[in-house]
C-alpha cells in the first residue's frame, strides 16, 4: 500500500457498491478522508441507512485515523421535480430518450457542486465519485466527458482547484469487486457484500451471494453478475 498522499478527500458516500469502494480507494491514498450524502427523498432509505454500517466497517480496516467527519445534506428540490422512478413509486422502465427513469436529471452535477462547496469551507482538494461509464444505465451525468467539464467549471467557479476522481470510470461490476479485495481483502469484500445497498426497490430481506436485494431490478441484476464473474474466477483462490 502506498504511503498517503498530502491533500484531503471528500467522498460523495451513497451507501451503495460502488460508492463504499471509491471510500476504500480514496482511504488508501488520502492522508484525511470525509464523506458527503444526500438525501434527496428517494422513494427508500435503505442505502442511507447503510452509510453508517459502512463507515463504522472501514474506521477498522488498515487505514485507522484516517476516516474524518460525515456530512448528510438535505437536497429534497429533486423530488419535487419527479418524474424519476427513483423518487416515485413507479413501475422502472426505457424512456422515449432511450435512459431508464431511473435517471435523475441533474443529480450527480447538483451533488458534486455542492460538495464541491463543502469542500471550499473544509479546506479539501479531491472529490471522489462512484460514476462509471461502463455501467449498463449510460447515465449522461456518469460519463467521464460531464466530470471532467465539471471539474473544470467547479476549480473555476470557486477560484480554487478541484479534481474529480472517478476510480470506476472503467471497470465493470465485476472489475469493482477485484478492486475491493486488492484494497482490503476478504474482510472488504464481505463489508461490501453485507453493508452496502444496490437494490432500486429498497429491499433487505434476502441476503444473496453478492448482497441484499430484490434479485430482479437492473441494479440488483448487474450486481448479481458482476459478484458471479468475479468469483468465478479469483473466489476459490482467495477464499
Amino acid at each position: 500500500m502506498s504511503a498517503p498522499g498530502r491533500r484531503r478527500a471528500l467522498v460523495l458516500l451513497s451507501g451503495g457498491q460502488d460508492s463504499a469502494i471509491c471510500l476504500a480507494w480514496a482511504l488508501a491514498r488520502y492522508a484525511e478522508v470525509e464523506t458527503i450524502g444526500f438525501d434527496y427523498g428517494q422513494r427508500h432509505r435503505a442505502e442511507l441507512d447503510c452509510r453508517q454500517r459502512l463507515r463504522a466497517g472501514l474506521q477498522a480496516m488498515p487505514w485507522p485515523g484516517r476516516l474524518g467527519p460525515d456530512h448528510l445534506l438535505t437536497v429534497d428540490v429533486l423530488a419535487q421535480l419527479g418524474g424519476s422512478a427513483m423518487t416515485e413509486e413507479v413501475a422502472i422502465a426505457m424512456q422515449q430518450d432511450g435512459l431508464p427513469n431511473t435517471f435523475v436529471p441533474g443529480r450527480n452535477l447538483l451533488f458534486f457542486t455542492l460538495a464541491a462547496a463543502l469542500a471550499y469551507r473544509r479546506g479539501l482538494q479531491v472529490l471522489v465519485g462512484g460514476m462509471s461509464e461502463t455501467d449498463y444505465s449510460g447515465y449522461p451525468d456518469c460519463r467521464d466527458n460531464t466530470l471532467k467539464a465539471l471539474q473544470v467549471a467547479l476549480s473555476l467557479g470557486l477560484e480554487r482547484p478541484l479534481t474529480l476522481e472517478t476510480p470506476l470510470m472503467w471497470i465493470d461490476k465485476a472489475g469493482t469487486w477485484a478492486l475491493a479485495h486488492q484494497l482490503g481483502g476478504d474482510a472488504l469484500v464481505e463489508l461490501v457484500r453485507r453493508d452496502s445497498h444496490t437494490c432500486y426497490l429498497g429491499q433487505r430481506d434476502r441476503l444473496h451471494d453478492w448482497g441484499y436485494g430484490c434479485g430482479s431490478c437492473p441494479a440488483c441484476e448487474l450486481r448479481a453478475q458482476g459478484w458471479a464473474q468475479w468469483a468465478e474466477k479469483n473466489r476459490p483462490a482467495c477464499a
